[in-house]
């Protein structure tokens, strides 16, 4: 295999989103309607226009580059990251190089000049995912007449890869996400391959089940720690693979840990709100509560799960049952949703409301139009990277877990959906009672508990600066940990991996760049940290229950549940 056909899985995860709220604007309408840029585009032009002398600086190198390119003589070269031209075919072929130069430089051009617009923030983000969009679908390496690896394959195979990648095409084009694959869906198997930390389902509502993890050493801490799951996607993104299981990880270090596994509603659950998903982190908190004779839980909140956990937070707090929660986590949040990211300058009120009446229409939003939305927004990394290797090499995908958990997507109700983009648009988590939980005005300042945050450096859905924004929201005493990873990976960082870091810090100012100069450098994965931390909340130790469940409530079967086979 050549080195610029190789796909690296754990790339592909960085691009990988869980759930964010402002994309379900798009997961409605599908992402290539994105394509038009609108008013951004006529912004863009007409500033352009205003710059003439800019624009002709630009078209004059270019000329001047692609004279070079027909001599031979230019210098133009991919980054040294850029598998797609890793190839030695590329630079070997005369005619191949000159093709791959004149893409790169023209692709350099069109960047610059978006760039020299001096567009504002929003039509900036708007504009540049649409010229990353075109661009990297021009690629030639995305061509099967002038890619040499897939050309090599054709002669290889005698014909073979080019009928595989014809098959592939047809069977991922027949149903959405209408994406190349990035796993096969036999690749893995939930409770056999994944999901298969010991435990038991000690509670069963319409909503949820609650997983109860089995202990694994003779010892546990009093309180424990309940996990609150994104909303899209199954809750095992926080129990993968064995040894890459954070479940099981804080299972090991003596925590009793708890799980809510949603379930994958349809259009008989299309009233369900925040209210609904509140009332049901408070019954499995009220379960764990009575399952382990202590009052107290420990909570972490995952994406769009610690938003509704945020949410409940504040609900307690306001009717003074705070106490009930010892320690707060959040995981690649962000509840100030101000310039965060390319999903805050894509949304569009218009859009938010047309969404959210398609959503209603049919009772929810499918997980599988979200799916497309992600891929979409790295293309290069989840799209063009699979169909190099799927269609014009013929191969199937390798195997990995966060991909596999990826692509096993759920429906989200339309009340949820509509919760969630009318909270996004208006921003309503930042100021006091705009948003409402069960009857209570949310207030995140009234939440004062200690929290622990977590974010990706590299998350593009969630940029780290905004889920930092959250020290300032919540009160009490704030950990913020910032990972070497994208969103997904970053929950996803067991050790033994030699490349990862962290970054931590005593204080926690209101400039997350002042916070990164006083950032100190963690070795590995922040999980030993993380359990640290729950360790110091958690009380004292105590000897691990013998059987699972207890106060009334009995193991209804084993762990992984029912809910996550749900279709």
């Amino acid at each position: 295999m050549t080195t610029d056909t190789t796909i690296t899985s754990s790339d592909a995860a960085e691009a990988v989103s869980a759930p964010l709220d402002l994309l379900l604007t798009d997961a409605a309408f599908g992402a290539l309607s994105r394509l038009n840029p609108g008013g951004s585009g006529l912004r863009l032009a007409t500033k352009l226009a205003a710059r003439p002398r800019l624009v002709a600086g630009r078209g004059r190198r270019l000329l001047g580059e692609m004279a070079r390119i027909a001599a031979g003589t230019s210098q133009v070269q991919p980054s040294r990251r850029d598998r797609r031209f890793a190839d030695p075919g590329w630079a070997g072929n005369p005619l191949l190089r000159r093709v791959m130069q004149a893409y790169l430089a023209a692709a350099e051009t069109a960047g610059g000049l978006a760039a020299d617009a001096d567009l504002d923030w929003a039509d900036t983000q708007r504009v540049g995912w649409v010229l990353e969009n075109l661009v990297d679908a021009m690629a030639p390496s995305n061509n099967p007449v002038l890619n040499p690896a897939a050309l090599k394959a054709a002669i290889d195979t005698g014909g073979g890869s080019v009928l595989a990648g014809l098959r592939h095409f047809i069977t991922d084009m027949a149903a959405p996400p209408r994406v190349p694959k990035m796993v096969e869906p036999d690749a893995f198997e939930v409770g056999v391959d994944l999901a298969v930390t010991p435990g038991s389902v000690v509670l069963r509502t319409p909503v949820l089940e609650l997983i109860q993890y089995r202990p694994s050493i003779p010892t546990v801490r009093q309180v424990p720690l309940l996990i609150v799951p994104p909303t899209i996607n199954k809750f095992y993104v926080i129990d993968l693979a064995p040894g890459r299981s954070l479940a099981e990880y804080l299972v090991g270090q003596g925590l009793q840990v708890f799980s809510i596994s949603w379930r994958n509603p349809d259009a008989r659950h299309a009233k369900w709100g925040f209210d609904t998903y509140g009332q049901a982190i408070l019954d499995a908190m009220e379960a764990v509560a009575r399952i382990t004779g202590t009052e107290r839980t420990a909570i972490m909140g995952c994406c769009s799960g610690g938003i509704l956990s945020s949410m409940v937070a504040a609900h307690l707090a306001h009717t003074g049952r705070q106490d009930q929660i010892a320690a707060f986590s959040l995981m690649v949040t962000v509840l100030d949703q101000a310039r965060a990211g390319l999903p805050r300058a894509l949304a569009s009120e218009r859009n938010a409301r047309l969404a959210a009446a398609t959503s209603r229409a049919r009772g929810y939003l499918d997980g599988r139009s979200l799916a497309e939305v992600f891929a979409w927004l790295r293309p290069n990394d989840l799209v063009w990277n699979y169909w190099v290797n799927d269609y014009l090499l013929g191969r199937t995908p390798p195997p990995f877990d966060i991909l596999f958990w990826n692509a096993d997507t759920t429906r989200m109700t339309a009340a949820l959906h509509r919760d969630f983009l009318q909270t996004g648009m208006a921003n309503g988590l930042v100021r006091p009672g705009e948003v409402t939980m069960l009857g209570s005005p949310v207030d995140l300042a009234a939440v004062d508990r200690d929290t622990y945050l977590v974010a990706g450096i590299t998350d593009h859905l969630c940029p780290w600066q905004s889920c930092y924004r959250s020290t300032q929201l919540l009160s009490g005493s704030k950990r913020f940990v910032l990972s070497t990873s994208g969103h997904v990976a970053a929950m996803v960082n067991p050790p033994g991996n030699e490349k990862a870091r962290y970054q931590v810090a005593k204080e926690c100012p209101e400039d997350p760049q002042e916070w990164l100069r006083h950032a100190e450098n963690g070795h590995g994965t922040w999980w030993p940290d993380y359990a640290s931390w729950l360790a110091e909340r958690c009380g004292e130790e105590r000897a691990a229950p013998e059987e699972l469940g207890g106060g009334g409530l009995e193991p209804l079967g084993d762990a992984p549940g029912r809910y996550v086979y749900d279709r």
